[in-house]
């Protein structure tokens, strides 16, 4: 293994057992190709599925993968034909078997921060579907909350607002401006501490995943 990977490797292992600690069961996976393959593992058949606005999720071919396996039932909502269509696929995440979301961060010490625009991700995490699955590449990982939420306003906010048709202080030049702007997608910040009812799972993945 080069040192990034053997860094990785390790800081997984810390963060799994915090994980843990607060009734999340983790796993590792060195890999996105991987990730994808113990993702289908931890789903059974004939299980109902749908997923945030995750490009972690997209980018390493997880949609593929599910409609692939030809034994899910799948939510996509990048395939609704239109915005209604699409809102009935964000209903339906709260009575889904599986909802998949990547995060904003991660902290060593195994909390979970995203920050959401229209609050429906976030919504779906904290109740609903009856399991909920973070794929979360290594990129994400951050010393403690103070970092997460820095990493979050500052980095992920910024550069997802270039994926869409708005106006924010932080398109413009690509800094948080704690802003109130009618189009801010930073409106509901979540921080997951513990899972009381153990729905909620981590894959680690030792790669560059998402913003």
């Amino acid at each position: 293994m080069n040192p990034i990977e053997i860094r990785n490797a390790k800081a997984a292992d810390k963060v799994i057992k915090n994980l843990a600690r607060r009734n999340i069961q983790a796993c590792y996976c060195p890999t996105a190709e991987e990730a994808v393959e113990k993702l289908l593992t931890l789903i059974p058949e004939g299980s109902s599925v749908t997923w945030g606005g995750s490009m972690s999720i997209r980018d390493i071919g997880i949609p593929a993968a599910l409609d692939g396996a030809g034994k899910y039932v799948v939510y996509d909502r990048d395939k609704a034909p239109d915005r209604a269509a699409a809102t009935e696929i964000y209903l339906k995440a709260f009575t889904c078997d599986y909802y998949l979301s990547s995060v904003n961060a991660i902290t060593e010490d195994g909390i979970i921060l995203n920050i959401d625009g229209t609050g429906n991700r976030v919504a779906a995490i904290t109740f609903g579907p009856r399991n909920v699955i973070f794929i979360v590449g290594m990129n994400k990982l951050c010393q403690n909350l103070d970092a997460a939420l820095a990493r979050a306003r500052s980095l992920a906010a910024p550069v997802n607002t270039a994926r869409f048709d708005i106006t924010t202080p932080c398109k413009q030049d690509g800094v948080c401006h704690n802003c109130l702007s009618p189009d801010c997608i930073c409106n509901y910040i979540h921080y997951l501490r513990h899972s009381p009812n153990g729905k909620h799972q981590v894959i680690l993945v030792g790669e560059s995943l998402g913003y």
